[in-house]
Order: C-alpha cells, then structure tokens, then sequence
C-alpha cells in the first residue's frame, strides 16, 4: 500500500539552551524578550557569566552600566566579579 502525501503543514518552536526559565533580572521568561525589545529573537540573546548565570543581554549591560565602579561589576545574582563566559 502506498500513501501520497497531498499537503503538510509544518509548525516548530524555538528555545534558548538555558537552565534557568527565566531573566534573573527583569523576570522575563528567555522565550521571550527583555523589556527593552519588541520582538524575542537574536537581537536579544541570553549570555552567561563566568559563574553560570545567566541574563538577557540587554538586563545584564544595563547593570553593569548602572554600577558606579568598572573594576568591580559583580553578577546581580551571586556578586561575584562578573566576566563574560567564553
């Protein structure tokens, strides 16, 4: 017996590789976007610290911009130094 295929509709998502559900920062999930984006997608990706936290990229810059001394930006989570993971 053979089976024609007359029409298929293909549907996928997408999801970041994160072990976190969620922004530590703003709370948005990483399906998502930060509050400064309007559409989720690679203009807003999760980037990881050296202690494995994770961030939107736009939380986390936001952060260390707001922190008074450049030598000692520390992770919102852990304050720990913060260094982007490689």
């Amino acid at each position: 017996m053979k089976v024609k295929i007359k029409r298929w509709h293909a549907v996928a998502t997408w999801q970041w590789d994160v072990n976190d559900e969620r922004c530590g920062i703003c709370y948005t999930a990483f399906e998502a976007c930060c509050p400064d984006c309007h559409i989720p997608g690679d203009d807003c990706p999760p980037v990881w610290g050296g202690c494995n936290h994770a961030f939107h990229m736009h939380c986390i810059m936001k952060w260390l911009n707001s922190q008074q001394n450049a030598n000692k930006q520390t992770c919102p989570a852990c304050r720990q130094k913060w260094e982007f993971r490689a």
